[in-house]
């Protein structure tokens, strides 16, 4: 399976954690992210990650692109929900687009596990 990561600033330790206790499952898939988190994530895993753009950059369009090509199968995208992001009609356009290609999305910690459990 093909699994696109991402995360906001306050919540990249989140994710960078979800990596590290998961790193035996996504280590089996093939893993994309946005610029900032992959590389994070990178340097704390040593996972293999393709990493596109930054997400304020054009990363979360770049990953959307995949989505619509059917290219991702499931996204962990950990959202700050307390901050505006400067990228809001990106990271809609996002969700969006799992919604239309009915795209597993796990937007929080919580969701994430129940998602990862499912690749066990």
């Amino acid at each position: 399976m093909k699994i696109a990561l991402i995360a906001h600033d306050k919540m990249k330790p989140e994710m960078i954690e979800f990596a590290k206790k998961y790193k035996y499952i996504l280590k089996q898939h093939q893993l994309v992210a946005t610029g900032t988190t992959g590389h994070k994530i990178i340097e704390a895993t040593g996972l293999n990650i393709k990493c596109f753009r930054s997400g304020p950059l054009g990363g979360d369009q770049e990953i959307g692109a995949q989505v619509a090509n059917g290219e991702i199968d499931i996204i962990f995208f950990f959202r700050d929900p307390l901050t505006a992001q400067p990228h809001e009609p990106d990271v809609s356009a996002l969700l969006r687009l799992s919604d239309v290609y009915q795209i597993a999305l796990a937007t929080n910690p919580a969701t994430a596990e129940h998602v990862i459990a499912s690749l066990i």
